[in-house]
């Protein structure tokens, strides 16, 4: 009697389809995984890179607002907390993070002979009944910063952690900038921790989309080679039948197509890299709203101009509209308009808000703010275009603005548009040396310098704007 032959447990991948379909699925897994993980890295290092010059920035502009001759006099020991001058700058620290709702800590640090010890100066966390809290230190604590390079090495100029810090409280991410007296002397750093804990979450929330990508990509490239392989295998049946036929002499014509299947995969891998493609832009938004900050800074240091970037980013937002701008494009307008009086960080509390007539001095200073504006946003990577709304948005139609007086239709269009929103906003403002407009006054002035301090046609833009704001008023209150 014949002995049954055992039936292989290999026998399953003997198959020419079963093989196939697994020669597919590595492949696609392998690509994908290797896509996914070049683009997750990519991600990943490009928005914490971002980060970190954005803290930079912070730091930096936050440091043009301590008083380095206020903090040079204070004593390094318990009894400095009792000087105005440890007062003062404890306030101004205060009212810095309270208008930044990221900062955790901010705080002042002086070196020491020791290497790698620092003692604090001012602390804006700093309560005498409470003495044993965290980040609670009086003037002469120690902090060993031996582990933090960049805290050490921002005494030669801007500084930010190389990588997140994970904590008890969470996660935090430092920056640091020099503080200079009126000499030009490094008398301190000033240090800025930012909560990190919706960056920490947003990197990981994109690495579990990651995730999700690559099994949806396994699990789409598994029925993809299926089908693959079954359309190839009927072509080979087809061309195996084609054959029998032809060998029998009736001749026989097979259709083997493959153009689609190729479509299919490259479909696939495209809806994948959109997926990662939304993902990053989100990233990025959030990003951005960490250096609008810098406007709740200058905001809070001079109370007459606080709402005044945002009105005016509201709108050079509707100008761009209705001259025809994409809706991203004035979007990115509005954006950028929120930062165009950044410089103004660096001109002195007296200036910005005399009520006297400026010295010839004064006005010096005050028109070098575009030009400070544009060196503070250089490190955020704005496109060149978008940057002249800061450097240009005081330069006037007939050239004779400033810094570089620049005329006519060489001013960039997204500076005309700043400009006249600024003005108009500047006008119907209260300020200290002088009372707002109202909004007939304001108009007015604007048609008075329509064509030589502002662009023609932003103006009657503009104009045609508050009609219709004003004829949807009285239409509410009829």
């Amino acid at each position: 009697m014949r002995q049954a032959r055992s039936k292989s447990p290999f026998r399953f991948f003997k198959s020419f389809r079963t093989r196939l379909t697994l020669i597919l699925v590595l492949l696609m897994l392998f690509i994908g995984a290797l896509s996914n993980l070049l683009i997750y890295q990519y991600a990943i290092t490009e928005q914490f890179q971002s980060i970190r010059l954005r803290l930079k920035v912070i730091a930096t502009t936050a440091s043009l607002m301590i008083d380095g001759d206020k903090l040079g006099k204070i004593p390094l020991n318990p009894g400095g907390v009792d000087t105005s001058e440890f007062r003062d700058i404890f306030e101004q620290l205060k009212r810095i993070k309270d208008a930044n709702k990221p900062i955790k800590y901010i705080y002042t640090m002086a070196r020491t002979e020791k290497p790698g010890i620092l003692k604090f100066i001012v602390d804006a966390d700093y309560a005498k009944e409470r003495p044993s809290e965290r980040n609670n230190s009086y003037p002469g604590t120690e902090y060993d910063a031996s582990r933090f390079a960049a805290m050490i090495d921002s005494f030669y100029g801007p500084a930010a952690d190389e990588k997140i810090t994970r904590d008890q409280w969470g996660y935090f991410l430092s920056g640091y900038a020099p503080v200079y007296d009126s000499l030009g002397k490094i008398v301190a750093i000033l240090g800025i921790d930012l909560k990190a804990d919706d960056v920490y979450a947003i990197q990981k929330g994109v690495h579990q989309r990651t995730i999700m990508v690559l099994i949806l990509g396994i699990f789409l490239s598994f029925i993809l080679a299926l089908f693959f392989s079954k359309r190839i295998t009927r072509s080979l049946s087809k061309l195996v039948e084609a054959t029998r036929y032809i060998s029998s002499g009736v001749l026989y014509k097979v259709d083997v197509s493959g153009a689609e299947e190729m479509q299919q995969l490259a479909k696939a891998f495209n809806t994948m890299a959109a997926s990662l493609d939304e993902s990053k832009k989100n990233l990025l938004n959030y990003f951005y709203r960490v250096v609008q900050s810098l406007i709740r800074i200058l905001e809070a240091k001079d109370p007459y101009t606080r709402g005044h970037s945002e009105r005016v980013s509201e709108y050079s937002e509707k100008i761009a509209l209705k001259l025809g701008f994409p809706p991203i494009k004035a979007e990115l307008i509005k954006e950028i308009a929120m930062l165009h009086d950044i410089g103004k960080l660096a001109i002195h509390d007296d200036i910005l808000n005399k009520k006297d007539k400026l010295s010839s001095g004064d006005w010096e200073q005050i028109k070098q703010h575009p030009v400070i504006g544009e060196d503070i946003l250089k490190p955020i990577l704005i496109t060149e275009e978008m940057m002249s709304i800061v450097r240009q948005h005081h330069e006037r139609y007939d050239g004779k603005g400033y810094p570089d007086k620049i005329e006519g239709n060489n001013l960039n269009i997204y500076a005309s548009i700043v400009s006249v929103a600024d003005a108009y906003d500047a006008m119907t403002s209260q300020r200290a040396y002088r009372d707002a407009l109202t909004k007939e006054e304001a108009v007015g002035e604007m048609l008075k310098n329509r064509g030589s301090q502002f662009s023609p046609e932003v103006v009657d833009i503009l104009i045609k704007i508050l009609n219709e704001e004003n004829s949807q008023n009285s239409g509410t209150h009829t």
